[in-house]
């Protein structure tokens, strides 16, 4: 599936209303690798809207989460002659930076080759290659995700351990406090801004509770697009740690940061739709499980 320049003019223009209507001065041009991690350039926006785009080496997406590279023997996966990627904005995908002194947007880009080839190893590219096989037997994913994180107290000594951290009332907590609302408030102030920020940039999150381990959370977002929330998901990770650090504070989505507390994840609530009937396939006419 090669990239088609067609419509980019309708894409220029979509932009540069947003642009203007925002104010923006600088562009953050973003990448998701395969670890989640975001990759990318930053330029300014004047330069972005009258056809700058980045180029980004292929080798992103076989990095490792500290940023090395396979061994030489697992290079069938891979291309070891780095190749240049051009980073095509995705204009459902446009995000303000809220926290940013100046007016600022991030905008997730697929990824292709000099010559129109997609990227397969893009994450994001893997994705629309699944849902492209839904969309040919007339199927329509749906999903939810939850994501748990925690917030401990900032540890500049990486031989030291990671604590949970101080709220409100200025003690630590040392027990385990499931669905404890008390235990949520202690962090008012960074959860009311963590709101605010990503109500100003669009992400559609439900509810918030206090998870099992001391100073762990879990976010929940509503049911949608599994691309579109794929995307919300890693931007509402950027959010959560930069209110963290805002607020003094650590914010991890590691799956076992602290060795005696329980571990985090993300899970994923799905169902499956027929777009020709609306009929929920998961259940037969009776609400049972299909099988």
């Amino acid at each position: 599936m090669k990239y088609e320049p067609t419509g980019r003019e309708d894409d220029e223009a979509v932009l540069q209303e947003w642009f203007t209507a925002h104010g923006i001065t600088e562009v953050e041009c973003l990448v998701t690798d395969l670890t989640g991690i975001l990759k990318g350039k930053i330029m300014p926006a004047r330069k972005y809207l009258n056809g700058g785009r980045p180029r980004l080496p292929d080798s992103i997406f076989i990095q490792t989460v500290t940023g090395g590279y396979p061994d030489d023997e697992d290079s069938r996966f891979w291309n070891p002659a780095e190749q240049d990627m051009q980073l095509i904005p995705d204009t459902s995908a446009v995000y303000l930076v809220p926290w940013a002194e100046d007016p600022t947007a991030q905008i997730i880009h697929d990824c292709y080759y000099l010559n129109g080839d997609p990227v397969e190893l893009s994450p994001r590219y893997v994705l629309k290659r699944v849902l492209a096989l839904y969309a040919a037997r007339g199927w329509k994913p749906v999903v939810a995700p939850e994501a748990e994180f925690y917030l401990v107290k900032t540890n500049k000594d990486s031989d030291y351990p990671l604590e949970p951290p101080i709220g409100r009332s200025g003690r630590q907590e040392s027990s385990r406090q499931s669905y404890s609302i008390d235990a949520v408030n202690e962090f008012d102030p960074l959860f009311e801004e963590m709101y605010d920020y990503c109500e100003a940039m669009g992400l559609d999150l439900d509810t918030l509770i206090h998870e099992e381990g001391a100073g762990q959370m879990e976010v929940n977002f509503e049911h949608g697009d599994p691309l579109a929330l794929a995307d919300q998901v890693v931007m509402f990770k950027r959010t959560l740690r930069e209110m963290a650090l805002r607020h003094g504070m650590y914010g991890t989505f590691m799956a076992k940061p602290m060795a005696y507390q329980p571990g985090s994840s993300m899970h994923i609530h799905q169902s499956l739709v027929d777009v020709a009937t609306g009929r929920n396939l998961f259940a037969d006419d009776e609400g049972r499980a299909s099988t």
